[in-house]
């Protein structure tokens, strides 16, 4: 009797329920289905035209080289960030945390502006860049600088309340017990956030693959050279070439799903694993 005076309603239950559905239905299943369509209205031989045509194929080459390139730095930079706010006491550590957060409260157009004015040809550093021959605005390097920035907070975020959760003892008995700090990391730190770790490359990738405002800002744009994926589709689309853009945005949609895919089976995994324990 107590249990079914508390409970919600069944009324208010499926309302809430299908308020959510048609949103999701509006805002995501909705707009996919149009690119799906859009992708291979023409059939499976347009499609692929599309995707094989040498601007698109350079498009596709640059996105997953700036990808092989961020993903690793940052995360090499979220492990060392996390392990250092988590496991140490230090003047300024609430400064780091907020630079780390940083590129959430920017805007990404705003970010590129920021690198023109360092990096350009009438910034801070661009008289020194042109005396040496060292172009990075409208570049390769300009791009995979901004897109760095942008994905910088991501395995940070993820590890450092892992990490501050687990606590140092663990750390501290392998220490003692004769390890050195990289053995220590390897046979203790690394298996206790594996998961999460798993989990913020995958978002990493995700927004290094999806990134916009920031790129179109510093790369000039040239097609066939320094046009990812997302700024080369909105080439297609200004051009009225309506199914070649619609057919690389499949693909770039393929890999969020993919990446999304992945980040549910982490997700999976690692409740499998904490009901093992």
């Amino acid at each position: 009797m107590w249990r079914r005076a508390n409970e919600e309603p069944a009324w208010l239950r499926w309302t809430l329920i299908g308020i959510a559905l048609t949103f999701l239905t509006l805002m995501l299943v909705l707009p996919l289905v149009v690119v799906i369509y859009g992708a291979f209205e023409q059939g499976l031989r347009v499609w692929w035209e599309a995707i094989k045509e040498p601007d698109s194929l350079a498009a596709i080459r640059l996105s997953l080289f700036v990808v092989l390139i961020v993903v690793p730095v940052n995360t090499i930079f979220g492990v060392a960030a996390a392990w250092a706010i988590a496991k140490f006491e230090f003047r300024g550590k609430s400064v780091l945390i907020s630079i780390i957060d940083m590129p959430f409260a920017i805007s990404p157009v705003v970010v590129g502006l920021i690198f023109v004015i360092l990096f350009g040809s009438q910034g801070w550093l661009g008289p020194w860049l042109s005396e040496h021959d060292i172009r990075i605005i409208f570049a390769v390097p300009a791009i995979v600088i901004v897109i760095l920035f942008g994905t910088m907070p991501f395995i940070a975020r993820e590890l450092i309340p892992l990490m501050q959760q687990q606590g140092k003892e663990e750390e501290e008995a392998s220490l003692t017990l004769g390890a050195n700090g990289w053995r220590t990391f390897l046979r203790v730190t690394l298996p206790n956030i594996k998961w999460g770790l798993i989990y913020g490359v995958i978002l990493c990738n995700a927004r290094a693959l999806g990134e916009f405002g920031a790129v179109a800002v510093v790369s000039g744009r040239v097609r066939g050279e320094t046009n990812t994926m997302p700024l080369h589709i909105e080439v297609l689309y200004n051009e009225y070439m309506f199914t070649a853009a619609f057919a690389v945005s499949s693909l770039l949609t393929g890999l969020a799903l993919l990446t999304i895919a992945l980040k549910s089976l982490v997700e999976w995994m690692d409740a499998r694993h904490h009901v093992h324990e």
